[in-house]
């Protein structure tokens, strides 16, 4: 498979892009003004204990208090045995790390359980467990890689019974690379640990790399064959970052020079737009249907004009196999998260049915987030879950309609124009004034100088005043305001 890493820099933002056999599977967005904070580690003040919620508020001194659950402060096994308000009390300080982003209203997920990366080895000072990436399936090389962590902390005179993980990129490295992994993160964790010490009040301990450093630390695995940047500057700051601390991808970087913008050439931004849409067409000619809502984010497989060559049976598998795929390229694609509804076209056969859950199962295993599906529902819906750490395409990229609020419908013109006709009869009523002005968009007042017209003179004569009709080029179509004259 023909892997690349996209990297596109300008001073506002920069943007990432996972490119397999040409089409993105993954896409990140780092905007300088508002950059994620997922991985910073803060001294923070408990804000508020809720007892009742086993929860906590926790300030980080951002605009939005952070939130922490009981297992979050001791960890899931201890969650349902302890009360948080006997580890916990209001104005206390304490050091956290992000866990998510806030994401909509909500603010930050935080965890008392604390954890620093390098290219190899994640190192969790609290932990005493040591344990391998789950995508290294050889059990020869998890036990090698085990021992050789274990004579690496010797060596370096670290505790043995520490706390780590030996991430995927360690597949195959020896004893040097991770010994020098282990002095990093030693100097790492002893500098947030002084400013801990020293803090008063809520600060930031530690801040992750920027995105473009995270993506040769995190993103280059093994399989990518380049990484393409279009920035001279960052190229040369990703160089010194490769050849000091990863140098066996400092090879794999590469200077993009041409004049068409990177994104252009190699059809992402092309891929952006399209992941904003609800439809996505299939090859087949079928489409799904995506819809993000706050609880959970619906998808619906239809055949669209797709009619198949044979039978009703086989287009319905055809064009649900086609989905599977698809849907889990979108997902990733959006960086959908949370719980995750897919109605696939019912089949009849069940040996159909079973192909189809285990495409998408074959799908949804190369995606990096920690997904799970559940199976098939009473009402044949595939429920699944996939872990949200960031605000998905659509939210990050997107806000709110403001004719809309949101909702991804309008009133019609009629249905506003009958609102118009009893606010009159409501303001007649109310007030002893003489005439009526409305003020509303150009729809609304075509309709009732149209259409209702005979409707606006009958109301004119019922309530005894003259009713004027004015259209304001800057109001929507579900806005309008009565003027007393």
């Amino acid at each position: 498979m023909n892997e690349e890493i996209l990297v596109n820099v300008t001073p506002m933002e920069t943007r990432v892009a996972v490119v397999e056999n040409g089409t993105a599977q993954d896409i990140h967005i780092e905007r300088q003004a508002s950059r994620g904070i997922v991985g910073n580690i803060y001294c923070a003040r408990v804000a508020r204990v809720l007892p009742g919620m086993q929860a906590a508020f926790v300030d980080l001194g951002l605009e939005r208090s952070g939130f922490m659950h009981v297992a979050d402060v001791l960890g899931p096994a201890a969650a349902g045995h302890e009360r948080i308000g006997d580890h916990l009390r209001e104005g206390q300080l304490l050091t956290v790390q992000v866990l998510k982003d806030p994401i909509s209203k909500k603010g930050a997920r935080l965890t008392a359980e604390l954890s620093v990366s390098t290219r190899y080895l994640v190192y969790m000072p609290g932990g005493e467990h040591v344990g391998v990436s789950q995508r290294i399936d050889d059990p020869e090389e998890r036990a090698r890689l085990q021992a050789l962590l274990a004579t690496a902390l010797e060596a370096e005179g670290m505790d043995v019974s520490a706390g780590f993980i030996l991430r995927t990129a360690a597949e195959g490295v020896g004893e040097n690379e991770i010994r020098g992994d282990l002095r990093f993160l030693q100097r790492l964790w002893a500098a947030v640990s002084r400013r801990a010490s020293a803090a008063t009040g809520p600060q930031l301990l530690y801040e992750d790399l920027p995105l473009q450093l995270r993506t040769v630390r995190d993103l280059a695995r093994p399989g990518i064959q380049r990484i393409l940047i279009d920035s001279n500057e960052n190229h040369a700051a990703l160089s010194d970052f490769c050849t000091q601390y990863i140098p066996e991808v400092a090879d794999l970087l590469e200077l993009y020079e041409g004049d068409r913008p990177i994104f252009d050439l190699h059809g992402i931004e092309e891929d952006l737009q399209r992941a904003m849409a609800r439809v996505v067409q299939l090859k087949s000619g079928g489409h799904l249907v995506i819809d993000q809502t706050e609880a959970m984010t619906t998808i619906d497989v239809n055949t669209g004009s797709f009619v198949g060559r044979r039978n009703q049976e086989e287009t319905l598998f055809k064009t649900n196999l086609e989905a599977a795929t698809a849907l889990a390229r979108q997902l990733r694609l959006r960086n959908l998260g949370g719980i995750i509804i897919i109605d696939f076209i019912d089949m009849q056969d069940a040996e159909h049915r079973r192909l189809v859950h285990r495409a998408l199962e074959k799908a949804m295993a190369r995606d990096p987030a920690r997904n799970k599906i559940t199976g098939v529902s009473d009402l044949g819906l595939v429920e699944m879950t996939r872990k949200r750490t960031r605000e998905s395409l659509e939210r990050l990229l997107c806000e709110e309609c403001p004719n809309c609020s949101g909702r991804g419908v309008l009133k019609t013109a009629e249905t506003v124009g009958y609102e118009v006709c009893r606010e009159i009869l409501r303001e007649a009523r109310t007030y002893e004034t003489g005439d009526l002005m409305v003020l509303a968009s150009h729809a609304v007042i075509d309709r009732l100088l149209d259409e209702e017209s005979q409707n606006i003179g009958e109301l004119e004569s019922f309530i005894g005043r003259s009713i004027s009709l004015r259209a304001e080029p800057d109001y929507g179509q579900e806005q309008f305001d009565i003027v007393l004259l």
